[in-house]
């Protein structure tokens, strides 16, 4: 029989803590099982499969993002925003890797959950690169680029990838800075265009 009181939002959140612990690629079910004091087959009350409690980690990770990013830009604009979301990304990623990690799976296209969850990641970060008059194409290109950019730099940060002397605060700072300069003349780049933002360009968090 289940555990009294087992649901599947404790197993979900229990997992999330697993993949924070030990890493997204690491989560197993049989670990979840064991910290929650039942045997394997009790989660299949409440899980249908370790691909779906993938997806449904994917979930609550990218509203926990939206929901970060959301309130480190409230009441600012333009370059304060940037350096503020971007902040608050590494923030996030640092301190939960398993749920970050998770992210970066992309929706499937029939899951309108998890696309309104990814969506609202995407209206933030469109908001703030609105301030720098972008729109159409260029803010896609510019979403791709800042979200390669934040991902990359987190993902050797926490690899340990960063050994030489230099703070990497600043490093950090330097990179963003480097964004709102490049975003500041792309409204007027020869690349941009105006076509329309459609769902299928859906980027962030993908």
């Amino acid at each position: 029989m289940a555990r009294a009181g087992l649901s599947h939002d404790i197993v979900v959140a229990e997992a999330a803590a697993v993949a924070d612990e030990i890493g997204w690629e690491r989560l197993n079910l049989a670990l979840i099982a064991e910290r929650l004091g039942v045997k394997l087959p009790s989660l299949y009350k409440h899980i249908a499969s370790l691909d779906g409690l993938r997806r449904d980690l994917a979930v609550i990770g990218t509203r926990e993002l939206a929901d970060v990013l959301s309130a480190s830009a409230v009441g600012r604009a333009r370059t304060d925003a940037l350096h503020a979301v971007a902040k608050a990304y590494r923030r996030f990623a640092l301190e939960h890797p398993g749920r970050y990690a998770a992210t970066v799976r992309a929706p499937a296209s029939d899951d309108l959950e998890h696309g309104e969850a990814a969506d609202s990641v995407l209206r933030i970060v469109f908001a703030v690169l609105a301030g720098y008059g972008l729109a159409g194409d260029d803010v896609i290109d510019a979403t791709r680029s800042l979200r390669a950019g934040l991902h990359g730099f987190v993902a050797l940060e926490a690899g340990g990838g960063f050994a030489i002397a230099r703070d990497v605060e600043s490093s950090f700072n330097r990179l963003i800075e480097a964004f709102d300069s490049a975003f500041a003349s792309w409204a007027n780049s020869i690349y941009g265009s105006p076509a329309s933002v459609a769902r299928e360009h859906v980027e962030w968090p993908k």
